[in-house]
């Protein structure tokens, strides 16, 4: 799986019309499923968003994570983050998992995310969505798992 994560002071998702999630200070995660992706990546990839030390310490230095700060974690589906883009000028999404794939493995990621940390929001599987953010940095990092 793929996560492209930002750090924010403010994120959100409104799908028409209506707020569905929403975070203060935390980190944006959008992410990606392909094909070859499974429960154990799903959970690797939350470990691995929730680990990654992208907050600063009292000495300035990316030291702290998203568990040692307890801050804010919006996880939104984005199938094109597993496009392949290497030829010619328009995407091919056979790298990308299909549909109820996807969105089987980004639930898990979900429920993963909440049951290891406290304040978790998300967007809507397969709907089109507004995302607003406030980057903060600003800081941004594609992690697999």
């Amino acid at each position: 799986m793929i996560a492209l994560i930002q750090r924010v002071l403010h994120a959100s998702v409104v799908v028409e019309g209506e707020t569905v999630g929403e975070i203060g200070a935390g980190l944006l995660a959008l992410v990606g499923v392909r094909p070859e992706d499974d429960e154990k990546s799903a959970a690797r990839l939350v470990e691995r968003i929730l680990g990654y030390r992208v907050f600063s310490d009292e000495a300035g230095r990316m030291n702290r994570s998203l568990a040692d700060t307890g801050g804010g974690l919006l996880l939104v589906p984005q199938f094109t983050l597993a496009a392949d883009t290497r030829k010619g000028t328009r995407a091919s999404f056979t790298s990308a998992a299909e549909p109820v794939r996807a969105r089987s493995l980004f639930d898990h990621a979900v429920s993963h995310a909440r049951a290891s940390h406290g304040l978790v929001a998300t967007g809507r599987f397969g709907a089109e969505m507004s995302v607003s953010l406030t980057n903060h940095g600003p800081v941004t990092f594609w992690l697999e798992s």
